[in-house]
């Protein structure tokens, strides 16, 4: 039988996970637009005679930005629901995930943007 502080307790649960998946989506655009904006400002701001890559923009740009959220959004969903984890666990995952995607981003660019930052242009 359930009594009436065990039902309350499950209802602030769901409502503190909504809030709390929603952060996360929040994080993750946060972390996705700055290790964009990081590392695809060499290419976009152009080298030798203004030579730039628009490719980081239209391409690079979407899939980054869009990408950490989803994936953040996703983390939360398997930790905290399907797991059943504690909330402080799935954020503990979600930080890492998003530490590891701003981590992998950054590299990905680097390699992208090296023709722009090196004094050899080729």
């Amino acid at each position: 039988m359930t009594t009436r502080s065990g039902a309350g307790r499950t209802g602030a649960t769901r409502q503190t996970n909504g809030w709390a998946g929603c952060l996360a989506v929040v994080a993750g655009f946060v972390t996705g637009v700055v290790a964009w904006g990081v590392g695809a400002a060499p290419g976009l701001r152009g080298a030798f005679e203004g030579e730039r890559d628009l490719s980081l923009l239209y391409l690079d740009g979407p899939v980054i930005i869009f990408g950490a959220p989803a994936l953040a959004l996703g983390v939360w969903a398997l930790v905290g629901g399907v797991l059943r984890a504690r909330d402080w666990m799935a954020a503990v995952a979600v930080l890492l995930v998003l530490a590891a995607v701003a981590w992998g981003c950054g590299e990905w660019l680097e390699m992208r943007t090296d023709r722009f930052t090196s004094g050899d242009s080729l």
